[in-house]
């Protein structure tokens, strides 16, 4: 239309003013047309902008918690695999075929089975009548979405009689269908004084219930559970029944010229050979109030081992104490009579507290570490959270190293409250001349990690795994043995 109105000015004066007038109309309706137009495009491409704004931090935020998600999701995986592996019950999971698709480390120990034999495997394929009697009795019940709860004695591959808390729980998918279950199996030590046999296998009244008017009576079902009875405990105490294991702590300074240290583990002697972890039988000895005398028979232990291999054994070895040994001032009359009569180094004993049982029993705790040191021992304070009464109570005894609460060590690596709490405990440890150790480490970054803050020692399964003292004895005199063999002079004869 402009190219017209052009051509008409120029070349044909003669057209009447009316069709110029019309077609200017035209021209700028046209124009007007495309102003809106580009106006509406414009508002469009600033609509689908804001919308591609807001869809871009939505999927940013939603890939954020999908990250979060799986991180927290591999943690809580990793964490119940170490958790599964080590806690004392045996526990699998059997798809509705029942074939095994999971099973923790007792589990296959109770077997004695590899992974791969049990693997996709029917219950009945690698477990006997006894074992698998009870789940086949109520197989329809754990199908129907029941959780089973049993009670009966087992006996182990070395028949060995066990008795067994089982339960059965249902797993239930989103539409109510038993799609599989759960096996939990507690096996408790069966004491031979608590429990008699009818004719037809089932446990009956305790055989000596009332034999002694000396028999001390449990009163908790937890205990009625863990299979020991106090007298047991007793026993056990007073007859040494106990084995004790080491679990090395190293520095990370490689060019740290202090001694190895080993803290020192309890395990109680049970029949067969077996042995119990201090989680089956330290709350009992806990509530009888016999913790004094168990932390003076592992002293008496350590003492003596000590001074047995003094030409060979430069390390020190950190015994746990117990809230009530804390407050037996006689436990440090006695300590310092065995180091005077042994001979040894008291730097080589350290004695290991719980921050819980520090603050709970602080004035004993003050007068313990102070009249201990001033033997020549070492003490440490372990489970160490840094909290505004942790760095309060450091202030108020002298310790020689502080361990880091596992806890926040096993989560450093992912978490960085946790990462931010071992650096500050760092930094308030070096202030105070404090040594600092990092317990339950599990894996090689973690070491890393640690050492790239500062920390001075670590422990745990990724270090190294605890085993006998009696075989770290043997090692050591073998190392001493060579090197007394090396430095001999050699005759000419030889």
């Amino acid at each position: 239309m402009a190219t017209l109105l052009i051509t008409i000015d120029l070349y044909f004066d003669d057209i009447a003013i009316t069709w110029t007038v019309i077609l200017w109309i035209f021209l700028f309706s046209a124009i007007l047309m495309m102003l809106g137009q580009f106006i509406h495009a414009e508002k469009e491409i600033h609509s689908y902008s804001h919308q591609l704004t807001a869809n871009k931090e939505r999927l940013t935020n939603e890939i954020k918690h999908r990250l979060w998600a799986e991180k927290s999701t591999t943690e809580a995986k990793t964490k119940s695999q170490i958790i599964d592996e080590n806690i004392p019950v045996l526990l699998a999971y059997f798809n509705s075929d029942q074939r095994c698709k999971y099973h923790n480390r007792i589990f296959r120990k109770w077997f004695g089975l590899k992974a791969d034999q049990i693997d996709g495997k029917l219950l009945e394929e690698f477990a006997d009548d006894a074992f698998t009697s009870c789940i086949k009795k109520h197989f329809k019940d754990i199908l129907s979405g029941k959780t089973v709860h049993e009670e009966r004695i087992l006996k182990s591959t070395k028949g060995f009689p066990y008795i067994f808390t089982e339960q059965y729980v249902p797993h239930i998918d989103s539409k109510g269908r038993t799609i599989g279950f759960y096996t939990l199996h507690t096996p408790c030590a069966q004491d031979k004084n608590r429990l008699s046999f009818k004719k037809n296998g089932q446990p009956g009244k305790p055989a000596a219930e009332n034999s002694s008017k000396d028999k001390i009576q449990l009163g908790t079902k937890k205990h009625a559970q863990s299979g020991i009875s106090p007298d047991r405990i007793i026993q056990a105490i007073k007859g040494g029944e106990f084995y004790l294991y080491c679990q090395k702590i190293i520095p990370l300074d490689a060019n740290s010229l202090s001694p190895t240290q080993y803290e020192i583990l309890i395990r109680m002697a049970e029949e067969e050979n077996n042995l119990m972890p201090p989680g089956s039988f330290l709350p009992l000895v806990d509530q009888l109030k016999m913790m004094p005398q168990l932390d003076r028979w592992v002293a008496s232990y350590i003492v003596k081992t000590l001074s047995e291999n003094a030409q060979k054994c430069r390390t020190v070895f950190s015994l746990n104490v117990a809230k009530d040994t804390l407050c037996d001032k006689t436990f440090i009359e006695f300590i310092q009579d065995k180091i005077q009569k042994s001979k040894i180094p008291p730097n080589q004993l350290c004695f290991e507290i719980e921050e819980l049982d520090a603050k709970s029993n602080l004035i004993e705790t003050m007068f313990f570490t102070e009249k201990i040191r001033e033997l020549g021992c070492l003490v440490t304070l372990c489970g160490f959270s840094q909290d505004s009464q942790s760095v309060e109570l450091l202030k108020k005894i002298k310790i020689d190293f502080l361990k880091i609460d596992g806890i926040i060590v096993c989560n450093m690596i992912y978490e960085h409250d946790d990462l931010a709490k071992v650096k500050n405990i760092n930094q308030i440890a070096r202030q105070l001349n404090i040594k600092t150790i990092a317990e339950l480490v599990e894996n090689k970054e973690t070491i890393s990690k640690l050492r790239e803050i500062g920390i001075h020692y670590v422990q745990g399964l990724g270090v190294e795994k605890p085993y006998p003292l009696n075989n770290l004895m043997a090692v050591l005199q073998k190392t001493a043995n060579a090197s007394s063999i090396s430095t001999s002079p050699v005759s000419p004869d030889k």
